[in-house]
């Protein structure tokens, strides 16, 4: 009986092979798309959950309060975490990190290795990094210990063992001791770092007296916890007032600050975390994959659904016979069903070989290795293949009850093919893919005028042809800098703590508001030089800039923007000039007031921002070079820094590259919302195409008696395309009000955005019935100009 059915099967999937190429062509595109983002977002969701004690990990942040706002940290002060531990019995274990900049030197070989960690010694008890060699216990227990990645480690002592040999840490060239080699660190995971020194290494010498510290400063580290089972978290984060009370609360007040410390979840910190303004992952944008992948399969299985059930009605006479000549309906039924099980197993096995070709371009346009192979995700792969046979059985199941039920009289009339019941069932389901499809197209057209918002928003300052050198510090740095001036292609160079684009230390200050108080603030600070304002072309709206004409700006001047002169209450930028300000022990006065520019992403409201010139604090070397010859003139600065620095290599980037990695997430996700889209519309036109044609074939006779009766080529297109065109028109009344509310919501994640027009609408709506119409349009002009003659022959 089985073999029966599959040859039967088979047979009808032959005789229409275009019909059927069209169905499993359609599932297959729709079923590879779901897979590749049902990868993305579990990938998304599986950060730092590979950890087998996860549940139990939670990070200690740390809220500052000041007169003029909330810090929301992503860490307390420093010594709070080592004097945790013995207080609070609920803790198994503690962990302090902070990702520092560190130069390691090994005979020739030498290193900026920008993704260092420092970490306490219960690193490797806390989070499942395995090492490959060493012991995790006591890894990291000694001063200037450090384990490197096995990658990192191939770097500096390629194929011999690295564990007891040294190598140089800093310019100082401090000896360290090689403890340990561990397993990269996985792409899902918020923690990264290619090598781990010890803590102890910082507190106890390159930095001493942090351990005393307990007052809040904005170089702090990030703090884990390792509960103990059954730990109650609302019970032990009510104990946390008293203990900050105790230890830092006198200190706190006399700076008329105080801080609350809470804790977030492990698994949470990636998606879900906004400290200190950051965020790595984005949940929103998780959810709404997820909710695309969704409405692509849902398309597809409607795509499905709808031409099966259009192909069996075609049969319908079959089904009369069969059941004449003694056919039961379980045995109709299971027929019906089995063809359509077959043609989605088919389109499994395809949507297999698409993943699989795909899948490398896939990781490339998510910007992170979302998975090596195919073969990885067994799980996944057979959760497909149930989905698929889930699908088949619901797409036969219709036309399967349905036909398999009637009395063979009506069947052999042909009743089912243009019953009322046929009709709005079809029409129903194409209405379904027509809603969820023109709401894509309004989507993509909001996300893609956000983006082009934001890359063409005046960001108040230039980061054309700017090259920025990190000194990390160096003493020579301010000899570099001046030895650029004299290299042609150069047009100046400048000293600053930071650029646009970087994240800024949160400095103390002291600075007069409005009603003549010295009010204590932490601001967002850079530190730069003469030059710096007029090499960014910073706008000032009071005031001047820093000048040399004024000797005393080097310790008793300081520029406020227009954000800072708000939060401090004044009306207007000129009421600010001349006030006092107070920090490090220097005083002074503010001398000027810059227009706001974007000194971080453009998801970001602008945030008060003070600057002063400091030359101590000063790392990064500002360089405005030519365009024309630009390989000739790298290579004379990179000279320079060869004959000055020696012992460190040359780091540098171009501000404009740099500053627009902040919008690369943004890009990545316009770019797959807009091939998925496309892929949605695709699924949809193909489906639309397969019934338009089988409908154009069910009303052949009609169209060649309006013919033979006069009627035009145009009118009988406009007759067959008019019932799918109100399904547009329907279908965009009903997607409008949804797909505003969803896009809405997703732009109140920018900070700075646009107003959805209704020409967004508007256009959605006419893109679809021009979709609409190229899609059927060919269809019905051939029905239209098919000779009358052969239709109605067989009458």
């Amino acid at each position: 009986m089985f073999k029966n059915y599959l040859t039967t099967a088979l047979r009808n999937l032959w005789k229409r092979r275009a019909f059927s190429l069209i169905n499993i062509l359609g599932l297959s595109v729709g079923m590879t798309a779901c897979f590749l983002i049902f990868l993305y977002v579990r990938f998304e969701s599986s950060y730092d959950g590979f950890h087998s004690k996860s549940d139990r990990i939670y990070r200690v942040v740390c809220d500052v309060k000041t007169p003029t706002e909330t810090i929301r940290a992503n860490g307390p002060a420093w010594p709070v975490l080592p004097n945790m531990k013995p207080v609070f019995p609920e803790i198994e274990s503690a962990v302090r990190m902070v990702t520092v900049s560190f130069l390691f030197r090994k005979d020739d070989i030498k290193y900026q290795e920008e993704n260092s960690l420092l970490a306490d010694p219960d690193f490797f008890k806390v989070f499942d990094f395995p090492l490959l060699k060493g012991d995790p216990n006591t890894a990291l227990k000694e001063p200037f210990s450090v384990v490197f990645s096995a990658t990192a480690a191939k770097k500096y002592f390629g194929n011999t063992d690295p564990i007891g040999q040294t190598i140089l840490l800093a310019q100082k060239g401090w000896p360290v001791k090689v403890t340990g080699v561990m397993k990269d660190l996985p792409e899902n995971s918020q923690i990264s770092g290619d090598v781990v020194v010890s803590m102890s290494t910082e507190t106890r010498h390159l930095n001493d007296g942090l351990e005393d510290n307990w007052q809040w400063q904005d170089y702090h580290p990030i703090c884990y916890l390792l509960l103990k089972p059954n730990t109650n978290i609302g019970a032990l984060q009510a104990k946390f007032p008293a203990f900050i009370e105790k230890r830092e609360g006198e200190a706190m007040r006399s700076q008329q600050m105080s801080s609350t410390l809470s804790l977030e979840p492990l698994t949470d910190v990636y998606l879900y975390s906004t400290r200190d303004g950051s965020k790595n992952g984005n949940e929103k944008n998780v959810y709404l994959f997820s909710f695309i992948a969704a409405i692509i399969l849902l398309i597809a299985c409607i795509n499905f659904v709808n031409l099966t059930t259009a192909r069996s009605a075609e049969r319908a006479k079959e089904v009369g016979i069969r059941k004449v000549v003694g056919a039961l309906q379980p045995q109709l039924a299971g027929q019906f069903a089995g063809e359509s099980i077959v043609l989605c197993v088919i389109a499994f096995l395809l949507s297999l070989l698409f993943a699989g070709l795909l899948l490398p371009e896939f990781n490339q346009l998510a910007g992170k290795t979302i998975s090596n192979g195919l073969f990885e995700h067994r799980g996944y792969i057979f959760l497909l293949f149930v989905a698929s046979l889930a699908i088949g059985l619901l797409a036969g199941i219709y036309p399967a009850l349905v036909l398999s039920s009637f009395k063979p009289s009506i069947v052999l009339k042909g009743h089912f093919a243009t019953s009322a019941r046929g009709n709005i069932l079809r029409k129903g389901l194409v209405f379904v893919q027509f809603t969820l499809s023109i709401g894509f197209i309004i989507a993509t057209i909001v996300v893609y005028n956000q983006l082009k918002y934001m890359r063409e928003q005046d960001l108040g300052f230039n980061k054309q042809q700017l090259m920025v050198i990190d000194t990390e510090g160096d003493p020579h740095r301010g000899a570099f800098q001046q030895s650029l001036k004299g290299i042609p292609g150069v047009y100046s160079a400048s000293l600053a703590s930071n650029v646009p684009g970087t994240e800024a230390p949160v400095v103390n200050c002291q600075i007069e508001n409005y009603k003549g108080d010295l009010q204590v603030a932490n601001l967002d600070s850079y530190f730069v030089d003469w030059d710096y304002i007029a090499q960014y072309q910073i706008k000032m709206v009071a005031g001047r800039a820093f000048s040399r004409d004024f000797q005393t700006d080097t310790t008793q001047a300081m520029l406020i923007n227009e954000a800072a002169a708000k939060m401090f209450g004044y009306p207007s930028p000129q009421q600010a000039l001349g006030r006092r300000f107070s920090q490090f022990g220097r005083t002074g006065k503010i001398v000027g007031v810059m227009k706001d520019f974007h000194f971080r992403s453009l998801q970001e409201e602008i945030k008060p921002l003070s600057m002063r010139i400091e030359p101590d604090a000063c790392y990064l070397v500002s360089v405005k070079v030519s365009t024309a010859h630009l390989p000739a003139t790298l290579s004379a600065i990179g000279d320079k820094w060869k004959s000055i620095v020696p012992y460190r290599p040359l780091l540098y980037y171009f501000l404009d590259e740099h500053f627009d990695k902040a919008y690369r997430s943004e890009e990545r996700f316009g770019k797959l919302f807009l091939y998925f889209t496309v892929l949605a519309i695709f699924i949809s036109c193909m489906g639309l195409f397969g019934l338009a044609s089988y409908i154009i074939v069910l009303r052949t006779k009609e169209v060649a008696v309006r013919k033979v009766m006069g009627a035009s080529i145009p009118g009988i297109v406009n007759l067959l395309s008019w019932d799918f065109l109100k399904l547009v028109v329907i279908s965009f009344i009903v997607a409008t009000p949804v797909t505003w509310w969803l896009m809405h919501r997703w732009l109140l994640d920018f900070a700075y955005r646009i107003s959805i027009s209704v020409w967004d609408f508007l256009a959605a709506g006419l893109l679809a019935v021009l979709i609409t119409v190229f899609t059927i349009g060919f269809k019905a002009v051939n029905a239209a100009m098919a000779n009358p003659v052969r239709s109605l022959r067989a009458e």
